[in-house]
């Protein structure tokens, strides 16, 4: 047989044996399958009337640990006036006593409304210059954290925003180096285990300011194995609430507590704001009187106790 031959009688064997359909496949279900959703937290009103009795810090401890379960930032106004504390906070807090952090120490940073006299400061005093009423579960928090009320942090004072408190101190600064920001003076001589930073009123116009200098100190604090408090403020100078929500969303970004005193504040009138809709209306903290709570320093100092007494609870637990 010759090859033209050869070639033809192997052309016409495969084409008997080929499959039909060679080479193809069928195609895959293309149908989308669905996957069940997680119910969203329970949300509590914003508006709520005021009380004779405060809630105890248990009552307000509402939000899950869990990332995937916390509010949003944006949704910052529904979030707990007393957070909870993250696992990473605990992690943090046990490494700072390892660098010699006082567990029994916090440090105030910010400006007038947390540098101010009436702000705790009360609560390391006798006893008798300060009434509970049936709060008496803080005595616990207070005596832990005695002397820390009356400390004068060197990362706050009148006027503070964040470049001053990362800015250096006035030379001359007891105890301070030359050139030493205000902060890291603050943490290298007091080393506290904790650090409430309530800041933003003095940048309401600069939120591209704020918004990195409250980032930097946060930073800062987790270096030196400080756990942070973050508190909103009460008030809304800027008119759409930007710097809250700045706060909430670094808050949210470092999974931080957050002191949202912007709630405990809002059943009051003018929600607790004097007529310049900036400062706090005053009352002495006694908390036995109910006519107190009208006003929004009483508020001010029962919250930042719960706060205090809830964080440290719970970074001082066991897993």
């Amino acid at each position: 047989m010759n090859k033209t031959g050869s070639l033809v009688l192997v052309c016409v064997f495969l084409a008997a044996c080929e499959t039909p359909g060679w080479g193809t496949q069928a195609a895959p279900d293309a149908t989308p399958t669905t996957s069940g959703t997680i119910a969203a937290p329970t949300v509590l009103p914003t508006e709520f009337s005021l009380p004779t009795e405060l809630p105890t810090p248990t009552e307000t401890l509402l939000p899950s640990q869990t990332p995937d379960m916390r509010l949003s930032p944006e949704d910052w106004q529904n979030w707990p006036v007393v957070p909870a504390v993250s696992p990473e906070m605990k992690v943090l807090f046990q490494h700072g006593l390892a660098l010699g952090n006082n567990p029994a120490a916090f440090s105030k940073i910010g400006d007038g409304e947390i540098s101010t006299v009436w702000f705790l400061t009360q609560y390391d005093m006798d006893p008798g210059n300060y009434h509970l009423g049936s709060h008496t579960e803080l005595l616990p928090v207070i005596e832990h954290f005695s002397g820390s009320f009356s400390h004068v942090s060197l990362a706050a004072g009148r006027g503070f925003d964040t470049t001053i408190v990362l800015g250096p101190v006035l030379s001359g600064t007891k105890d301070c180096n030359q050139g030493e920001a205000h902060l890291d003076c603050e943490l290298r001589i007091y080393h506290p285990s904790f650090a409430i930073i309530s800041l933003g009123t003095n940048q309401v116009w600069q939120p591209e300011i704020f918004e990195p200098g409250l980032r930097q100190i946060i930073e800062r604090l987790l270096e030196a194995e400080v756990v942070p408090i973050l508190s909103t403020k009460a008030d809304n100078k800027e008119g759409n609430f930007r710097i809250n929500t700045i706060i909430a969303q670094l808050a949210y970004e470092y999974n931080l507590p957050l002191w949202n005193f912007w709630r405990a504040v809002q059943p009051l009138p003018a929600h607790g704001l004097q007529p310049d809709n900036e400062h706090l209306t005053y009352a002495y903290s006694d908390f036995s009187n109910p006519i107190n709570f009208q006003f929004a320093w009483p508020w001010r100092n029962l919250t930042a106790l719960q706060v205090l007494d809830s964080v440290y609870q719970g970074v001082s637990s066991q897993p």
